[in-house]
C-alpha cells in the first residue's frame, strides 16, 4: 500500500437480503459502476479479459480515475488500487459475508492517499474534520446506490443521493 497509513482505512458497511451471488453477479460485471454509482458519469473497461482487470471512472464533475484491481475472490470480493492515471493510488477494498444463502452484507474500506505524505501529528485534525466524513458519506452513496439497484432492478440517477463536493 506504499505511503498509505494503515490505520486511516475507512469502512462503510450495508446488509442485503440478496445472497452473495446476487452482489457478486452485479460488482463483478464489467462496467458495473455505470448501474449503481450516483457520481458515475462513466465506467470504462479498459482490461477485463482477465487479471488484472482495469478500468476507467469517470465522475460527474468530469475527474477520471483509473482502477487496477489487485486481487479477485469470487463471491468474496475484491482489491483495487484507484487514482488518477500515472498518480498517487488509494488502496479499496470491497469485501461480501455471507449471513445465510439470502442475505450479505458489503463493506467497503478505503485507504486514501490523501495526507500520506503529512505527518501523523499535522494531518490528524484535517484527515478527521474533511477527508473522513466526505469519503464516508461517498462510500454510503456507493454501497445505497447498489442496494437500490439490487432492490429495484434500475439504474440509480445521478446523485440520489445528494450531492458530493469532490465528484459531482
Amino acid at each position: 500500500m506504499n505511503n498509505i497509513n494503515k490505520n486511516r482505512g475507512i469502512t462503510c458497511q450495508l446488509y442485503f437480503n440478496k445472497s452473495p451471488k446476487i452482489l457478486w453477479n452485479v460488482i463483478s460485471a464489467p462496467n458495473h459502476l455505470d448501474l449503481f454509482h450516483p457520481f458515475c458519469k462513466k465506467n470504462i473497461s479498459i482490461s477485463w479479459d482477465s487479471m488484472p482487470y482495469e478500468d476507467e471512472l469517470e465522475y460527474l464533475n468530469g475527474l477520471k480515475y483509473v482502477r487496477k484491481f489487485v486481487k479477485w475472490s469470487p463471491f468474496k470480493g475484491y482489491t483495487l488500487n484507484i487514482g488518477k492515471k500515472d498518480g498517487k493510488q488509494s488502496h479499496v477494498i470491497w469485501e461480501i459475508k455471507e449471513i445465510d444463502h439470502s442475505n450479505c452484507s458489503l463493506s467497503i474500506t478505503v485507504y486514501p492517499h490523501l495526507l500520506s505524505n503529512w505527518p501523523n501529528f499535522i494531518s490528524y485534525i484535517p484527515y478527521q474534520l474533511i477527508i473522513k466524513p466526505r469519503l464516508y458519506d461517498y462510500l454510503f452513496s456507493v454501497i445505497s446506490g447498489l442496494k437500490y439497484f439490487v432492490e429495484n432492478n434500475e439504474k440509480v440517477p445521478k446523485n440520489h443521493f445528494g450531492k458530493h463536493k469532490w465528484f459531482s
